[in-house]
């Protein structure tokens, strides 16, 4: 398994449509193969900064997704509202305590 951390800036009047975007998508994202977990996040002192954090089993489980209908339908909705370019990492958790 491995996380999947996306950075995501957008203009201040876009914040609230793609909350509202996030919010109807977020559970057919969740269940695409190989997600076992969908995390949004916002900066505390920057609110147009947003972080998703996404657990995928396998590399081609996240290319999938990538690849399917509901990403390129997300991913053309989100992509007006950046005021910067977006970031990613896919990185492999070492630690984790509970």
């Amino acid at each position: 398994m491995f996380v999947r951390i996306v950075k995501l800036s957008f203009h201040t009047k876009h914040i609230e449509e793609f909350l509202l975007m996030f919010k109807e998508k977020k559970a057919f994202i969740r269940a695409s193969k190989g997600c076992n977990l969908l995390e949004l996040y916002q900066d505390k002192t920057n609110p147009e900064i947003f972080f998703t954090y996404s657990y995928w089993e396998q590399e081609e489980d996240l290319e999938n997704y990538r690849n399917s209908a509901l990403f390129k339908d997300v991913w053309a909705k989100t992509k007006v509202f950046f005021n910067d370019k977006p970031l990613a990492w896919s990185v492999d958790k070492k630690v984790s305590l509970q």
